[in-house]
C-alpha cells in the first residue's frame, strides 16, 4: 500500500493507494458521514477488488478540522468536489494514470460518487453505490452516463425506496440490488462480503471493457 497526498484544489487530503500487479481499473472510495479512509467495511470492500485485478483509492473527504463541523460531513457538493479533484488527480498520477476509473460511494458518499460522475462523463466508467442516498445527488442523477448499480440490505426500506425512486431518474445504465438479510451498515454475516463481490463483478466487467 501506498500513501498519497491528493491535491484536490480546495485541500490536500490523504489517501492509501493499492495497485495490483496487471490491474484493470482503479476505484476511488468515496465514504459516508462521520466515516474516513480507515473504514473497516469499506476497506474490507477494497481488499476484495484488490483480489479481482482492481486499485483502489481510499481518501479522506474532508480534512481533520472540517470533520469537525457537523454540517462539512453532508455537503454533498463539497465531497463531490473534492472528488472530482481526486479524479483528475488520479489521471496525472504514473500508477493510475492508465487506468479507467470507478467510484464506490457509502452513504452519503453514494451521492457525492453520483455528482463526481456527472461532472466528469467521460473519465468516470462505472459506479457502485452501498447502501447510498443517491436522491441527494439531485438533479445530476439525469446526467450520469456511468453504469450504475445500486446495492441495499433488505432490512432498510426507506434507503431501498429512495434508491427505487433515484434509479427512475438515472438515464444511463443502473440496477438495484437488494442483498437479503441485510441492513443499512450490512454487518450481518456474510452481507459485506455480498456487497463485495458484486461490487467486484461490477467494476470488473465494466472497467476491463474500457481498457
Amino acid at each position: 500500500m501506498s500513501e498519497l497526498v491528493l491535491d484536490t484544489g480546495s485541500a490536500r487530503l490523504d489517501a492509501d493507494v493499492v495497485v495490483p500487479d496487471g490491474a484493470v481499473g482503479v476505484v476511488l472510495f468515496a465514504h459516508g458521514s462521520g466515516s474516513s479512509r480507515h473504514s473497516p467495511r469499506n476497506r474490507a470492500v477494497a481488499e476484495e477488488l484488490n483480489r479481482r485485478g482492481l486499485a483502489t483509492v481510499l481518501m479522506d473527504l474532508l480534512t481533520a478540522d472540517e470533520d469537525r463541523v457537523d454540517r462539512l460531513r453532508f455537503d454533498i457538493g463539497l465531497l463531490a468536489d473534492r472528488l472530482v479533484g481526486a479524479i483528475d488527480r488520479l489521471g496525472t498520477e504514473p500508477m493510475t494514470a492508465d487506468l479507467p476509473i470507478g467510484l464506490f460511494g457509502a452513504s452519503t458518499g453514494g451521492a457525492a460518487a453520483l455528482v463526481a460522475a456527472a461532472t466528469r462523463p467521460d473519465v468516470v466508467r462505472a459506479v457502485v453505490s452501498r447502501g447510498g442516498r443517491p436522491d441527494l445527488a439531485g438533479t445530476a442523477l439525469t446526467q450520469v452516463k456511468a453504469p450504475t448499480l445500486l446495492i441495499v440490505g433488505e432490512h432498510d426500506p426507506k434507503v431501498a425506496d429512495l434508491n427505487q425512486e433515484a434509479q427512475r431518474v438515472l438515464t444511463g445504465p443502473s440496477e438495484l440490488r437488494i442483498v437479503p438479510g441485510a441492513s443499512h451498515l450490512f454487518e450481518e454475516p456474510g452481507a459485506l462480503e455480498e456487497v463485495a463481490a458484486q461490487a467486484a463483478d461490477w467494476f470488473t466487467g465494466t472497467l476491463h471493457a474500457m481498457r
